[in-house]
């Protein structure tokens, strides 16, 4: 067994201030930009050396505007990185500097540690350790080599079954006892990081979500060194998964006694796999890496300036949001509100082709069904709540209002794009508050208001696309007639499809954008 740490995954709750904060302020390496293996639509970074070693990678699954998650038992309390025992002077002066509010120095272990937290709280420690060396060196412009973060020190598990904890760790991930310090238990590797077990036996249960760690990994050499790993495991009835194939590694999971998850993760083919060492975390990567996916994912998620470039600066406003920002923008913005159970990035793919110089800004609905969004309450599938259609109305409109002074959106080039449930919410909005919505495009939509109030809608240039095999189909004209009767310039169109997206839609947006440019 190679033994050691491979590397660590912590889950984020904003992109921006995680990299602001790893690469920006730490001054590791963004080696790899990936969609996630088990769900592509997630974001997974990894930070680490020169080269993306083994031993030196943390990485973040993003779950952008994601619920924050609380340690407790049956987690990783805490990370910890390697840095020259002398750089701590350094690195308490950076971080008071930046505004953080530093821990110490104080010695654990006989090792000068420094406590800092990252933006979603969790705790990291630079540590003095003056054995552990990188395997490959990374300095930024701000941080000279000598003070730079060298490696992964350590974890901290939270267990409530330490005695077990430690002899799952010792007979089966090449760990050793070290040494022993009030309710903490070091075990320390042949490559010299350290797993500390804190006896946390009366601490408060622990919640998965942002600001946690999901799992640490351990390095195993090759796919026999898994096999052999999971038969021994399975022996002891430990629950192990079956071996994954992460691109970068292979590996399996396991849930030891005090229930922390660990994965144990093969050192090939490693990280330039699919880059050259000069260009890793450069681009994006996906599980099957095929064109049109890359080009869907590219805008489904979050994006992200390095420290130093251009960015959006995300406001805060009443609903979740996300941007897309193309590399040219034509100046047209499409503002997307999604269908029933879907996300404020469901409608970026369709947008972006319709058109692929438009700047995207994607809303996600307050109200919830069943924990998913949703625009406003439905009673049953073809009535709905007034009360909270013109309440959702109204703050929506206030949202409208506020993107637009702070990203500087020129109203005059906005086009609103919904579907289903995010297009009823527009629909209704072109009565309650008209004027707000001059262009907008209505997929699968029928009325909502039982007793819309008289508006001016002289205004409003209204696409709507049905699907002649929706159930909601039959309710288009009727709508189209309503919009009519108060005004709207409007063209309605039907395509022979369901109530699904589909890109039969595309074109006809196309078209419609042209003749009312």
């Amino acid at each position: 067994m190679v033994a050691g740490i491979h590397h660590i995954t912590l889950i984020t709750r904003k992109v921006q201030a995680n990299v602001d904060f790893y690469v920006g302020f730490l001054g590791l390496r963004l080696v790899k930009r990936t969609g996630g293996f088990e769900d592509a639509t997630q974001l997974h970074l990894f930070y680490g050396d020169a080269a993306g070693s083994p031993g030196s990678l943390v990485s973040f699954l993003v779950w952008e505007d994601g619920s924050p998650g609380r340690p407790g038992i049956g987690q990783v309390g805490e990370i910890s990185l390697a840095i020259d025992p002398a750089s701590i002077g350094f690195w308490l002066t950076r971080a008071l500097s930046a505004g953080l509010k530093p821990e110490g120095p104080s010695d654990e272990f006989g090792e000068p540690v420094l406590r800092l937290k990252d933006p979603d709280g969790v705790i990291v420690k630079l540590v003095g350790a003056k054995d552990l060396q990188s395997a490959a060196p990374w300095a930024s412009d701000k941080i000279p080599q000598e003070h730079a973060v060298r490696r992964i020190r350590g974890a901290t598990l939270f267990s409530e079954t330490p005695e077990e904890t430690q002899d799952l760790l010792v007979k089966h991930f090449g760990y050793r006892p070290e040494a022993i310090n009030g309710a903490i238990s070091r075990l320390a590797s042949e490559p010299g990081d350290i797993i500390d077990i804190r006896d946390a036996r009366g601490f408060w249960a622990s919640a998965p979500g942002t600001g946690t760690v999901d799992h640490v990994a351990f390095r195993a050499s090759d796919d026999a060194e898994l096999q052999s790993a999971r038969t021994a495991l399975q022996a002891v009835d430990s629950w192990p998964t079956a071996m994954h194939d992460r691109k970068y590694f292979r590996s399996l999971y396991v849930r030891e006694p005090g229930r922390i998850l660990f994965e144990l993760a093969t050192d090939a083919p490693g990280m330039l796999v699919d880059e050259d060492e000069t260009t890793l975390g450069t681009r994006l990567f996906a599980p099957d890496d095929k064109a049109e996916r890359l080009a869907e994912l590219n805008v489904i998620l979050p994006q992200f300036s390095m420290p130093g470039e251009p960015r959006v600066i995300y406001r805060d406003l009443p609903f979740v949001h996300r941007f897309f920002a193309p590399t040219e923008p034509d100046g047209t913005v499409f503002i997307l509100l999604h269908g029933s159970g879907a996300s404020e990035t469901t409608l970026m793919p369709i947008a972006h082709k319709v058109d692929e110089q438009a700047t995207l800004l994607g809303v996600r609905g307050r109200a919830l069904e069943e924990g998913a969004p949703r625009w406003f309450r439905r009673i049953t599938p073809f009535t709905f709540d007034q009360a909270d259609i013109a309440s959702e109305a109204e703050a929506f409109a206030a949202f409208i209002d506020g993107a637009i002074k702070a990203y500087g959106l020129d109203p005059e080039r906005v086009v609103y794009v919904g579907y289903s449930n995010g297009a009823n919410l527009i629909n209704a909005m072109l009565s309650l508050h008209p004027h707000l919505i001059r262009r907008t495009v209505l997929l699968r939509s029928m009325a909502v208001l039982t007793d819309p109030p008289p508006a001016d809608m002289s205004d409003a240039d209204v696409l709507i696309i049905a699907g002649a095999k929706d159930d909601y189909g039959p309710y288009a004209q009727p709508l189209a007639e309503r919009l009519r009767a108060d005004g709207a310039t409007v063209n309605l169109q039907t395509i022979p499809h369901g109530h699904e997206l589909t890109d039969a839609d595309v074109p006809i947006i196309q078209a419609w954008l042209k003749r009312s440019n």
